[in-house]
């Protein structure tokens, strides 16, 4: 019994380090006003009939803080490439010249630095959101197994060990937010 109620506090650690990882990936594509690679993620490219990711056909770099470059290895996807930029609705416009596609960052206004705040604080709170089911799962786990003859102790015990997790994994989205929003807040 001991060795179940472990398994249910290492699935429950494994799922709230999913959540904190997600959360990572969403910060990532929430622009902060200076460029970034990663902001081009989500961006398929129509490369000889399949849908393939942007940086699986091209470089994409960032020569200065308010540029992405992105340089295809096959000049003929330059067209393909600007549709997809498009399509994904990024709000960027690319240019090219022949040779590599820019695309121009825009410094954020005011009102746009406070929307991405709120927009930054909700994926936090989905996470935590997250956070409290895993951890509602691990308990009720701990609770059959209570029924099903694990000792009070051992219960109580992963309960609480379980509450430490929650705790330790809700500062880490505390920090993961707060930085965020600092970047974002940095004129």
């Amino acid at each position: 019994m001991q060795e179940e109620a472990d398994l249910l506090i290492q699935l429950c650690r494994e799922n709230m380090e999913s959540s904190v990882s997600h959360l990572e990936k969403e910060l990532l594509h929430i622009r902060a006003g200076k460029a970034s690679p990663a902001m081009l993620d989500g961006v398929l490219v129509e490369y000889y009939g399949s849908h393939v990711p942007l940086n699986q056909v091209s470089n994409v770099s960032t020569p200065d803080p308010r540029t992405i470059a992105i340089q295809p290895w096959e000049k003929n996807l330059i067209p393909e490439i600007e549709r997809a930029i498009l399509a994904a609705n990024l709000g960027f416009n690319p240019e090219n010249n022949g040779e590599i596609i820019r695309i121009n960052i825009p410094a954020l206004t005011e009102e746009r630095r406070k929307e991405l705040v709120k927009q930054v604080h909700k994926e936090g709170e989905n996470a935590r959101i997250s956070l409290r089911s895993a951890r509602k799962e691990a308990n009720d786990g701990l609770r059959k197994l209570l029924k099903e003859g694990l000792s009070e102790d051992i219960e109580k015990d992963a309960e609480i060990k379980v509450q430490e997790l929650t705790d330790d994994f809700v500062k880490k989205i505390h920090i993961l937010v707060v930085a965020k929003e600092k970047d974002i807040m940095t004129i």
